[in-house]
């Protein structure tokens, strides 16, 4: 058996790979840091009607180790058609178990979104008239960064902002972004509503160079861009200081950061009510965000993390620095590695497909609440 993953997004380590029926791997840390928890291997010289495990014997020592407990991993023969597969954690580690079908299949933390799909939805995105390439920052090993913006109707628009995968590992969060810009592509009455009041600011990946190094948390400098806001650097942190810059020139009305969680199995939000300029203006905008949002879709407010205090924000965090210094609703949107255990789907867990699905819901609240962000 063959054990890869010297491909985009790749990450593992193989220990002993001589007997098929139990594969010993780790996962490699982030580069330049010590967190680990992604994963993303191709298993070539399966035997078809064998079952075959897989043990990544660290994973107790990852960064987050309570996460492997109700957890499942992905797994695919195409690498489109990803779908959970038996996993069980013990002291030993996380043990990832599969029947196989075909000769070859590949494993993952959660279902991948590959640098090539992210070009191919660039395009897509320039292809609609409202979209345009407003500006281009670099990460530190030279990936681009396209901001887009879509253009609205009002003559004095409110800006929303959506930026995505500040946290490499979660890919989940440009699946989001697929589904945000699909439903651009389709004219729909609430979507005219909301480009009637308003213009979108969009990043789809924040962290292309961590992606592309199979990290879960950091950049190429091992840094975690979440935690980068308030004092971001060009020798560190580029991509965040290039979305500050931006927001600097163009205004910012409203605020979401896409994120995955990996311990939590539910969507749920994180707000600014910790901030030293959190208003009851801001929390009755927050309230209703939620409200309507858990209306239309697989949104829950009973999990999550728990509430900051007053003036005990964490302004090196996006949303909390974004939404202090531009007085604005601001949010952090989280969603499961796991399932979403309100409505399970037993085959692919949260996965790809219902990533998007949120985005076009977020869609439609906004376009009800777009009026209300000043």
């Amino acid at each position: 058996m063959q054990i890869r993953s010297d491909f985009d997004s790749g990450n593992i380590q193989v220990l002993d790979a001589s007997d098929p029926s139990r594969v010993r791997l780790a996962i490699r840390k982030d580069f330049a840091s010590d967190h680990f928890q992604w994963f993303h291997f191709l298993a070539d010289g399966l035997t078809p009607g064998q079952t075959h495990c897989f043990s990544l014997e660290n994973a107790r020592q990852s960064s987050y180790p309570l996460a492997w407990s109700g957890y499942q991993a992905v797994a695919s023969y195409d690498g489109e058609d990803w779908f959970r597969v038996p996993t069980t954690f013990d002291d030993g580690g996380l043990h990832v178990e599969l029947l196989a079908e075909q000769a070859q299949a590949r494993f993952a933390y959660f279902e991948p979104y590959s640098r090539a799909r992210h070009a191919q939805l660039l395009v897509k995105a320039l292809a609609l008239p409202s979209v345009e390439l407003l500006a281009c920052g670099s990460s530190l090993q030279g990936r681009e960064l396209p901001l887009l913006h879509v253009r609205g109707t009002a003559s004095a628009p409110r800006k929303i902002w959506l930026i995505a995968q500040q946290h490499p590992g979660e890919h989940m969060a440009e699946w989001y972004m697929e589904g945000l810009i699909e439903r651009l592509a389709k004219d729909d009455e609430e979507l005219r509503c909301l480009l009637a009041q308003a213009d979108l600011y969009l990043i789809p990946h924040m962290n292309p160079d961590g992606a592309f190094l199979g990290n879960l948390r950091t950049n190429a400098a091992g840094r975690d861009l979440n935690r980068a806001w308030q004092a971001p650097s060009a020798s560190e942190s580029p991509e965040v200081l290039f979305v500050q810059q931006q927001m600097a020139t163009h205004g910012v009305d409203c605020f979401l950061d896409i994120h995955g969680d990996e311990e939590i199995p539910y969507v749920f939000t994180a707000g600014c009510e910790g901030n030293p300029g959190f208003t009851p203006r801001l929390d009755a905008l927050e309230q209703e965000f939620r409200q309507r949002l858990m209306a239309v879709g697989e949104f829950q407010v009973e999990h999550g993390y728990p509430r900051d205090e007053p003036g005990q924000a964490n302004l090196a965090l996006a949303c909390n620095w974004v939404g202090q210094t531009y007085d604005c609703l601001a949010y952090t949107v989280e969603m499961p590695f796991k399932d979403h255990d309100l409505s399970p789907d037993p085959r692919t867990g949260w996965n790809g497909a219902r990533s998007k699905r949120l985005a076009r819901d977020v869609l439609s609240v906004l376009a009800v609440m777009a009026g209300k962000l000043r």
